[in-house]
């Protein structure tokens, strides 16, 4: 059966490697697997007096979360740690209290940045963050993506130096899913 997976990508910019690489990524899965983009840029600003009464955005976003098997989150790296629009997002989500729709949603985290560690350290600051949330996380093989002109071509598909890599990435995440299906 066909799995429905959420992609949320950290970043706002219309030339986003990330974006890109997201859409790399779904040319890698198979045909049985849908995707579905989670836009986070029209989210207002987390406001704790905003829980009783959510902005359309907001619920929107939730929905989409709940309504897929697992997340995929695509992160950049921005001065050691993830994006505010990104963290504005997980906030979102993870409200009200008592209405979390992290909690026990199956996830991957992955980035690229043309540092030498590739978004390392957001997307362990990512994991933690959702880890609090009780987001079951894929735990490895962790994906710290250099980006160069090899990691992409030019019609968007994964370079021939990175396509192995990514697609043993993306089948275990999506082996992932299956196995964590009955817990989530």
């Amino acid at each position: 059966m066909g799995k429905k997976i959420a992609i949320m990508v950290g970043s706002l910019s219309s030339k986003s490697i990330n974006r890109r690489l997201a859409h790399a990524l779904v040319k890698l899965a198979p045909a049985d697997v849908t995707f579905e983009f989670v836009e986070i840029g029209d989210l207002p600003l987390y406001n704790y007096d905003d829980d009783a009464n959510p902005a359309e955005s907001v619920k929107r976003v939730k929905a989409q979360i709940n309504a897929a098997d697992a997340v995929l989150l695509v992160t950049p790296e921005y001065n050691r740690s993830i994006p505010a629009a990104l963290k504005n997002a997980v906030d979102h989500v993870s409200r009200p209290y008592g209405d979390n729709t992290w909690k026990n949603k199956i996830g991957a985290i992955i980035g690229t940045s043309p540092g030498g560690v590739g978004a390392a350290l957001a997307q362990n600051h990512l994991r933690q963050v959702l880890n609090a949330q009780g987001t079951i996380l894929l735990q490895g093989p962790d994906a710290y993506l250099q980006f160069t002109d090899a990691l992409l071509t030019a019609d968007g598909s994964v370079g021939e130096g990175s396509r192995a890599f990514l697609q043993s990435w993306l089948d275990k995440f999506l082996a992932f899913v299956d196995t964590n299906a009955a817990k989530a």
